[in-house]
C-alpha cells in the first residue's frame, strides 16, 4: 500500500541513511556530555516487563524512583515507569514524586486477541491510573495487507482511552509500537509509521523488546524521517520512542543524535522523545559519576 509513501512524498534512501549513521557512530564522543546524559535520563520510560514481575518487584522499582533524588539531587527523574497494565494501580498508589505511569496494553507483546479484549484492557489501565498507553500495531492485519483494519484498531484504542481520560479530567498519551524487526524493509517501516500517526498515535515506538530484532538505528532513522514528513504536511508533532535492546549510554547517545539530526532540538524533551529501557539508567549515571553505579 505505497500510497502512504506517495501521499507524504517519502522514499527511504538507504545509501544516504547509511552514510549518516556512520557519521553519527563516528561522532558519539563529541556528543557526550553531562548535560546530554542527564537529558537522556529525563526521557527514559524506566521499564520492567518480566513474566515474573510481582506487586513487590514493581513496588521496589517505584520506591527506587521515589527516593532517587535523595541520592542524586542534581539529576532529573525518569519520565515514567513502564509496567504491564495490571500494575498501573500498584504504581499509582506508591508514587510520591513527579513521573508518569506508562503501561503496555492491548495484549502486548503480540497484539493477538479479540479487539474487544484489547480495548477493555486499555480502558481498565487508564481507569486505574495509566498516563500513557503503549500498544502494538496489529501485525496480523498489517502484514496481511489489511491496513485499514490495523488503523481502525488504533483509532478504537484512541477513542476508548480518550473517553476514560476525559471522565477523569485528564489526557492520556498513546504510543504505537511498530515492531520494526518484523517489518523487514524501510518501506514497510515507513508505511507503518504513517499509518500509526494518521490513526491517532501521539508517539511511534520501534519495538517490544520481545522479538529477535528490536530497536536499530536504521529503523529509528526511517521513523524519524517519517515524523518529519508528517509534521511538514500536517503541522502535528509526533513523538518517537526507541525501545528494545538499548543497553548502554552509547546506545542512548546514538538515538539522541538521530533525533537531534533529523527532527532538531524541539524534539529533545520528554514530551516528544522517550527511551524504553531497563538497563540504561545505571549506564547513564556511571558515565557522569565516573564509577560503576547499580542504583536501579
Amino acid at each position: 500500500m505505497a500510497e502512504y509513501l506517495t501521499k507524504y512524498g517519502y522514499a527511504p534512501d538507504q545509501e544516504s541513511m547509511g552514510r549518516a549513521l556512520e557519521m553519527i557512530a563516528a561522532n558519539l564522543e563529541s556528543v557526550a556530555s553531562e548535560q546530554v546524559y542527564k537529558e537522556c535520563f529525563s526521557m527514559m520510560d524506566l521499564t520492567t516487563l518480566k513474566t515474573d514481575d510481582t506487586p513487590e518487584s514493581v513496588l521496589k522499582l517505584v520506591n527506587k524512583v521515589n527516593s532517587f533524588n535523595q541520592s542524586y539531587p542534581e539529576w532529573p527523574l525518569p519520565a515514567s515507569i513502564c509496567v504491564y497494565s495490571n500494575f498501573a494501580a500498584t504504581v499509582k498508589e506508591a508514587r510520591t514524586c513527579d513521573f508518569n505511569i506508562t503501561v503496555v496494553s492491548a495484549c502486548f507483546p503480540s497484539s493477538q486477541s479479540f479487539l474487544e479484549v484489547k480495548l477493555r484492557e486499555c480502558e481498565l489501565a487508564v481507569e486505574q491510573g495509566a498516563d500513557e498507553v503503549d500498544i502494538v500495531l496489529a501485525l496480523n492485519a498489517f502484514l496481511a495487507g489489511n491496513y485499514e483494519a490495523a488503523a481502525e484498531e488504533i483509532r478504537q484504542v484512541r477513542k476508548v482511552i480518550d473517553e476514560v481520560a476525559e471522565r477523569q479530567g485528564r489526557k492520556v498519551h498513546l504510543k504505537v509500537i511498530l515492531e520494526t524487526g518484523l517489518l523487514r524493509t524501510p518501506e514497510k517501516i515507513a508505511e507503518a509509521s504513517f499509518l500509526a500517526m494518521e490513526a491517532g498515535a501521539d508517539f511511534i515506538k520501534t519495538s517490544t523488546g520481545k522479538v529477535d530484532v528490536n530497536a536499530t538505528p536504521a529503523a529509528a532513522y526511517v521513523m524519524c524521517e517519517c515524523i518529519a514528513k508528517y509534521y511538514e504536511m500536517t503541522g502535528k508533532k509526533i513523538g518517537f520512542k526507541p525501545a528494545g535492546g538499548i543497553s548502554s549510554a552509547a546506545d542512548a547517545l546514538c538515538y539522541y543524535s538521530i533525533v537531534s539530526g533529523i527532527l532538531g532540538k524541539e524534539w529533545l524533551n520528554k514530551d516528544l522523545f522517550r527511551f524504553g529501557v531497563s538497563r540504561v539508567a545505571n549506564s547513564l549515571l556511571a558515565a557522569v559519576e565516573q564509577k560503576t553505579v547499580s542504583f536501579f
